[in-house]
Parts: C-alpha cells; structure tokens; sequence
C-alpha cells in the first residue's frame, strides 16, 4: 500500500507564505465587497471603508513580514496583484 507520509496534510497551512495568503485575501476581500457595495451609478461609502481596512491590514502584514516582502518576485507579484485588484474593481462595477 501507499505509506502514510505521501500524503501527510499541512495543519493550518504553515507552509503557504504570507505574500501569497495576502495576495489571496485582497481578492476575496475586493470582490466580495465590490459586488456588494458598489452599483453601475454609484459607490457606497462602506466600498471605501472595507478598502481602508483591507490597506491597514496589508501594511500591518508587510511590515510583519518585512523579510519576506524585500525578494524582488515576491514584490513584483504583489504589486502586479495590486494592479489586477484595479482592473477587477472596473471589471466587476461594470456588471453590478
């Protein structure tokens, strides 16, 4: 049979990093709050705190996890997310 450490699971994701938890949680974050806040006409007041928060928050993780965050991949990917979140935003507001 197949041994039992092939397919160990990882308790509470330790090994994913958190540039990539981050990443992941800003597209979560921005989608779910600009389908609910957010119409073709206008953007409710709660879009743009959700988006403070969620900024707060990133700066608290970058600044957590300044080592990770200085490998220049880590930071290209992260603001080329930053980017896309842009795009998502018109993208999604575009269908409301």
């Amino acid at each position: 049979m197949i041994p039992e450490e092939l397919f160990k699971r990882r308790p509470r994701h330790n090994n994913t990093p958190d540039s990539t938890l981050l990443i992941l949680t800003n597209f979560i974050v921005i989608a779910i709050s600009t389908a609910l806040f957010t119409s073709k006409t206008e953007i409710y007041t709660f879009f743009w705190v959700v988006v403070a928060l969620l900024a707060l928050y990133n700066f608290y993780t970058i600044r957590r996890n300044r080592e990770e965050f200085g490998t220049k991949v880590v930071l290209i990917s992260y603001i080329a997310s930053t980017a896309l979140l842009v795009g998502l935003f018109f993208l999604f507001k575009g269908h409301s």
